[in-house]
């Protein structure tokens, strides 16, 4: 069994009075990429949230590189190797695309700098022309890109990207996937969350479906592939 780097146990996480996740279970392995679905409002992002220790949950563990991170604060799940994209994107406006890459630049937790500011530009050559354009002036698609770029500068050891491609041109959401792609052949474990369970499947090894937030389905890409109406039950529009 590879060394898990996430391990979620029986979470429940309310907001007020809401109950939104109900005993969830989720884990991600060393190397691993595993997919996050589910309709809208199933509770994928409240997971995250979770997970990063942005929400408490009221039930349940979180364990990060083997250690309790229940309810710790998101800066120590960061420090054990965790980058979180959000929704949103949630880039500096103010600052240029250089200064927001370089004030993430770091070591990972076992002193990897295998992503490096040169290396982000050559994989995103898009953001090398718009160094000094400011967070703000960038489209969607190049924001995603930079956020992404900003994440791996901090070389984790898993990358959290929730909401893909949402609101990108087709030609942009082809090039996000070809940088997940990339993601994984570097080594580093993801969660990827998208709509798109055909591109989701693509990259991903496992996938996990949520409904009304309790884990309906768990399961092998290829699996979930070959179950059309699984796919269209808990996916469909």
């Amino acid at each position: 069994m590879s060394e898990l780097l996430i391990e979620a146990r029986g979470l429940d996480t309310f907001y007020g009075a809401s109950h939104i996740l109900r005993g969830v279970d989720f884990s991600v392995a060393r190397g691993e990429t595993v997919g996050l679905m589910g309709r809208n409002g199933m509770g994928k992002t409240t997971l995250l949230k979770t997970l990063m220790g942005l929400v408490q949950p009221r039930a349940g563990s979180v364990r990060i590189a083997g250690r309790d991170m229940t309810s710790r604060p998101p800066y120590e799940v960061a420090q054990l190797g965790v980058a979180y994209v959000p929704e949103g994107r949630g880039i500096f406006g103010n600052l240029s695309v250089a200064e927001n890459l370089k004030m993430a630049a770091r070591a990972g937790t076992r002193g990897q700098r295998d992503w490096n500011y040169e290396r982000v530009l050559e994989t995103f050559p898009r953001l090398k022309e718009r160094l000094s354009h400011g967070g703000q002036q960038l489209s969607g698609g190049e924001q995603q890109m930079l956020t992404i770029g900003r994440a791996l500068l901090t070389n984790p050891d898993v990358l959290i990207l929730d909401e893909a491609t949402e609101g990108l041109a087709p030609l942009v959401a082809r090039e996000i996937w070809r940088i997940c792609s990339l993601i994984k052949g570097s080594g580093i474990s993801s969660v990827i969350v998208d709509k798109n369970w055909r591109h989701v499947t693509q990259v991903t090894g496992r996938n996990v479906i949520l409904v009304k937030g309790e884990v309906a389905y768990a399961g092998s890409s290829e699996e979930l592939r070959s179950q059309p109406k699984l796919l269209d039950q808990y996916l469909g529009v």
